[in-house]
């Protein structure tokens, strides 16, 4: 199985297992949506700026590989690293993979270091995914205004095509 079809999978395992308690209210009341279909782009552009401006901030924890190396995943012809905000959604992922028992040992980085650092150090195209298993997760492309030009495929690397 491929990483996209167990992204699905893991979201939708996750989402089914999300306590329905009593619902909270949101930050934002809900926008309705546009009869015409249309998004609006700039609303979606400012939150998914919001989303990686914490990201860049938060400590995240990254599993370990069996060589103590940063734990990938292929989804769509690219290599991710995955990242959990915190241990609660790793021990969701474990389970949702079938792997709670074992150990999964992690390293705390800092999001802007896994984009500004580790990506770029990499001899191949890798993305962040964050919290895999969780109904908020979210991917981080290795495109320009999120890793470096240099790292991203639009930009000036030797895998951009800019």
């Amino acid at each position: 199985m491929g990483f996209d079809e167990e992204w699905g999978r893991l979201r939708a395992a996750a989402t089914e297992r999300v306590d329905t308690g009593t619902p909270t209210e949101p930050a934002e009341p809900a926008r309705e949506p546009d009869p015409a279909g249309e998004v609006d782009v700039e609303a979606a552009r400012e939150a998914v700026l919001e989303r990686l401006a914490d990201f860049r901030s938060r400590v995240v924890l990254v599993p370990l590989d069996d060589r103590g190396g940063l734990w990938t995943a292929e989804l769509g012809g690219l290599d991710w690293i995955c990242a959990f905000s915190e241990l609660e959604t790793l021990a969701r992922f474990a389970d949702a993979r079938g792997e709670d028992e074992r150990e999964w040992p992690y390293r705390r980085i800092v999001g802007a270091r896994l984009l500004d650092e580790v990506i770029p150090a990499l001899d191949f195209p890798c993305g962040v995914a964050l919290d895999a298993a969780g109904p908020d997760g979210i991917v981080f492309p290795p495109l320009r205004g999120l890793v470096p030009d240099g790292a991203a495929l639009d930009g000036d690397g030797p895998e951009g095509k800019a």
